[in-house]
């Protein structure tokens, strides 16, 4: 088992966007995931691509998993972090 993101790891941008381009590949792996952040986040898969690296972006891919327990659980063991590493990550990506 590697060693666990923590939000103290999480806190550096590097860190944060490496985590947040890992919970994407988690969602985009399953179908129905990856519609619903299509959807709910008004991006079309062409954007998406275009626009990968830009804090603004991973920021709302994490804020996609805060808005259902279940997946934000579900990719955090998936990525072997605690949740509240992604919510972390999230924060300091919105902060970039």
């Amino acid at each position: 088992m590697r060693e666990p993101l923590t939000n103290r790891n999480a806190a550096h941008p590097d860190a944060a966007a490496a985590l947040a381009l890992s919970a994407l590949a988690w969602v985009l792996s399953d179908d129905d995931r990856a519609g619903r952040l299509l959807t709910l986040t008004g991006l079309a898969p062409g954007d998406l691509r275009e626009r990968l690296g830009e804090p603004a972006v991973l920021a709302a891919v994490l804020t996609y998993l805060e808005s259902y327990e279940p997946d934000l659980i579900a990719c955090a063991h998936e990525l072997d972090v605690r949740p509240e590493a992604l919510v972390a990550a999230r924060a300091t990506l919105e902060h970039s």
